[in-house]
């Protein structure tokens, strides 16, 4: 039934797995000797989240936050507001933020300073898809990227359009006559 507003497929739920084995083993290899606070952002990130720390083999604390700058828009504000903060303490540790996209990178620009306000000891971002010809910040970079995205309206594997779409096991592109 949604696959009749996608226009076309352009992740594959095989090229995903692909790409989250991949960035499991980076982790992996980056975190082998220290424990990390992996922090996923709400609620695009939780499908995301949920198969990269299972592809991870270190010791990790899980947490969330939400934080909105899109709201119902297509396009970011470029005002971030926290809806859901930590519940965890951040002083001292290593903070992994795990995000679905990367777009004009607003969010995580704020995020990183948030933490490295609130004493942390690294701050990393891992990205499941990462548009960057859409960044504003172009200073920030990812940390790790699974797949680099052309600028088109993605949906699908915890993207959403509206609170829709976040459970297709694929990322597509969507038909424009459904957001424009």
């Amino acid at each position: 039934m949604l696959e009749q507003d996608i226009e076309k497929i352009l992740v594959t739920p095989e090229q995903i797995n692909e790409a989250i084995q991949c960035l499991g083993k980076k982790l992996t290899d980056t975190y082998q000797d220290e424990e990390v606070l992996v922090v996923g952002i709400l609620r695009g990130a939780s499908i995301f989240m949920s198969d990269i720390v299972r592809a991870m083999d270190v010791y990790a604390d899980l947490d969330f936050m939400a934080v909105s700058s899109y709201g119902d828009a297509t396009v970011s504000s470029g005002e971030v507001k926290i809806i859901k903060d930590l519940d965890s303490q951040v002083s001292g540790r290593n903070i992994l933020v795990v995000e679905d996209i990367i777009d004009t990178g607003r969010t995580l620009k704020y995020l990183v300073e948030l933490f490295e306000h609130r004493g942390a000891k690294s701050v990393k971002v891992c990205t499941l898809l990462d548009k960057p010809e859409r960044r504003v910040h172009k200073d920030l970079i990812p940390d790790f990227v699974g797949l680099e995205v052309p600028d088109e309206f993605l949906v699908g594997y915890g993207l959403d359009f509206k609170q829709k779409y976040r459970n297709l096991p694929f990322i597509g592109v969507l038909k424009p006559e459904l957001y424009r």
